[in-house]
Formats: C-alpha cells, sequence, structure tokens
C-alpha cells in the first residue's frame, strides 16, 4: 500500500510540472503578445503657459507673416495703409508721416522695392521722395534704376525721366539696362524722338554701350528709316562683328 501511494504521489508530482513546463513554452511561443499596460493621458501639457494667450488671434506667425525679403511687420503695415489710402492725399500725407517717417532704414527700404514689385509706381514715388530728404541717405545708383525700371515698365515715362533727370544732378550714371528699358518704353509709347534722345546720352556715356538697346533700336526704328540708318552705323562701328538684319525692300521701301 505504501510503496503505491508513493508511486501516485511522483506521477501527481511529474504531470504538475509537466503542466507548468508546457503552459510556459505556449506562453512564450504564441504571436500575440499581451499587450502592455497605457499609463493614463496626462491633459495638464495642455495648458498654456502663463502669459499667452489661449486661442489663435488671426495674426500670420513665423514664415507666413514674413515675405521673401524678411519684411517687417511694421512694413507691411505701412505698405497696407499706403495702399488703402493712395486715392485719398490729406490722409496719405496722414500716413507718411506718422508711420512711413518712424520706419528704419532697411524697413524704409523694403517698403520702397515691395511697392515697385508690386507696381504700386505712384506710392513708390512717394516713399523715395521721403527717402531722400533722410540724414542716411546716400545718392544711389540702384534705388533710382529699380524705380525708374517699374515706371517705365508701367507706361509712366514722364515720370521716368523726372527721376533721370534728378540721377544726372546726383552724378549718377544709368547702366546698360537702365537705357535698355527706358528706350523700350519710349518706343512702345510711339515716341521714336524720345528714344534717340536717350541713344545719345547712352552713346556719350564713359561706360561702352552693350548690344541689346542697339537690336531694340534697330527693330523698334524700322517705320523710321533714316533714325534706323543713323544706328545701324554706329552698331557697325562699335561691334564690327556682328550683323544686323535688314527687312524686304518691299516691307518697309528702300533705306
Amino acid at each position: 500500500m505504501a510503496g503505491r501511494a508513493f508511486s501516485r504521489s511522483k506521477i501527481t508530482i511529474f504531470t504538475s510540472t509537466l503542466l507548468q513546463n508546457l503552459t510556459r513554452k505556449l506562453t512564450t511561443e504564441t504571436p500575440f503578445r499581451p499587450k502592455p499596460k497605457t499609463l493614463p493621458l496626462d491633459l495638464n501639457f495642455c495648458k498654456p503657459i502663463s502669459g499667452f494667450r489661449q486661442y489663435h488671434d488671426g495674426r500670420p506667425r513665423g514664415p507666413l507673416w514674413r515675405g521673401k525679403k524678411l519684411i517687417g511687420k511694421e512694413a507691411l503695415f505701412v505698405i497696407l495703409a499706403l495702399k488703402r489710402f493712395k486715392d485719398d492725399e490729406e490722409k496719405l500725407q496722414k500716413i507718411i508721416k506718422s508711420h512711413v517717417l518712424r520706419l528704419l532704414k532697411m524697413d524704409m527700404i523694403a517698403v520702397l522695392s515691395e511697392l515697385e514689385r508690386q507696381e504700386e509706381t505712384f506710392l513708390a514715388v512717394k516713399v523715395f521722395e521721403v527717402i531722400r530728404k533722410q540724414d542716411w541717405y546716400k545718392p544711389d545708383v540702384y534705388l533710382y534704376k529699380d524705380l525708374i525700371l517699374a515706371l517705365a515698365k508701367s507706361r509712366k515715362m514722364d515720370e521716368a525721366m523726372k527721376l533721370w533727370e534728378s540721377m544726372k544732378k546726383e552724378n549718377l550714371f544709368p547702366d546698360s539696362q537702365t537705357y535698355t528699358e527706358v528706350i523700350r518704353g519710349f518706343l512702345r509709347d510711339g515716341s521714336p524722338a524720345d528714344a534717340m534722345n536717350i541713344y545719345e546720352d547712352m552713346i556719350k556715356s564713359p561706360d561702352p554701350p552693350e548690344e541689346l538697346p542697339f537690336r531694340i533700336l534697330l527693330k523698334g526704328l524700322l517705320p523710321h528709316p533714316l533714325l534706323r540708318n543713323k544706328v545701324k552705323k554706329d552698331f557697325e562701328q562699335i561691334f564690327p562683328e556682328k550683323h544686323a538684319y535688314d527687312p524686304p525692300e518691299e516691307i518697309f521701301g528702300r533705306f
């Protein structure tokens, strides 16, 4: 009896250990692992820091507020105010006195460049007049150049020539691009005589002329053979290796 009881106890101990080992293997080999315990979400991180607003006030932030040339907020406000009151001279002068004159040097130049880019030439001339009266202003041919090109592009040649004369009084000389665009502007407006005046000034300039203004004149002066012949002779003397195209005689007659 004692032997049978002892053998039974051995069998129960063996089966219990076998079952424990099987359960361990099954838990380690099953592909479905138990999910880790998720910690409770702490909502305190959403609370605003003291001193900051809890809502978006509608103003652009970061790169949305600054343009390609990194225009400051005050400069952008001035541009919007000038465009808003450009048809009211009295309010426009108030904006210039109260806001434009308060701008720093770089902000004022940025306002001028942005108005030129938007083809707001009337406002750009106003801002340029303010810049010329500042203590830090020094004659700069590039300030004149950009504004003259914007005026020529907008077909405001009278205002462009006023700046041209002011530039000459400050002993500044236009470059080839300025000559080219002003000549193109006069030809576009049907003023070949004015274009020839700019051409004569270009020939007398201390800088050697480039080929492009000659090409524009040779094309724009096709209805004016006498003026075109003069430009063609100068072109062949200055650029002997280049060739000037002549249209067929039946189109514009004999040159």
